[in-house]
């Protein structure tokens, strides 16, 4: 699972664009993923990330911010050739720590491999408890209405928990209300 060639993993730029296009539209061809265009790819750019082995991009993905406390991670793609060499890993940690950096308490993803996911800690949810907001790359989806990703998510901190209340502890917080003033 090692890259004969350092692996670079990045933050994308402009630059990146049209490599990152081919390669997501390579899988978007056979109806893994949905397609991307340069304007697209030009709004969203600060999104991504990609890895490079040398001179040539060899994956990318995206983490794409939905709520205060959560994002998606979003058109994850490598070279077919570079498959189970550590590249997608390596961008969804990356990705995953763009995530803990801004605090955030979780990432979720859709995907037709959710072994991959879950190697790397996320766990199968219904695809209802994502955002809605998340779903609207879904309206242009051909299989909208035959949907068949699965929906993973990664817990990244535990909530805070309130402490549990006692009925003593609610009749004291009366008892030191001042009466109402009329």
């Amino acid at each position: 699972m090692t890259l004969s060639v350092a692996l670079e993993t990045r933050k994308a730029g402009m630059r990146d664009i049209p490599n990152i296009l081919a390669l997501i539209n390579s899988y978007a061809a056979k109806g893994v993923m949905l397609p991307r265009t340069e304007f697209e790819m030009s709004e969203n750019i600060r999104d991504f990330s990609v890895a490079y082995e040398g001179q040539t991009l060899v994956g990318c993905g995206a983490l794409h911010f939905y709520t205060p406390t959560s994002a998606e991670v979003r058109s994850l793609a490598v070279l077919p050739e570079m498959k189970q060499h550590g590249v997608g890993r390596a961008l969804v940690e990356a990705l995953e720590q763009e995530a803990r950096n801004n605090d955030l308490e979780s990432i979720f993803a859709f995907t037709y491999v959710p072994q991959f996911f879950g190697k790397l800690g996320f766990a199968e949810v219904e695809r209802g408890e994502q955002p809605l907001k998340a779903w609207k790359d879904c309206l242009r989806c051909p299989k909208f209405q035959n949907c068949d990703e699965i929906a993973v998510l990664k817990n990244l901190r535990t909530p805070a928990v309130p402490p549990r209340r006692t009925r003593n502890d609610f009749a004291n917080s009366l008892i030191q209300l001042e009466p109402a003033k009329f």
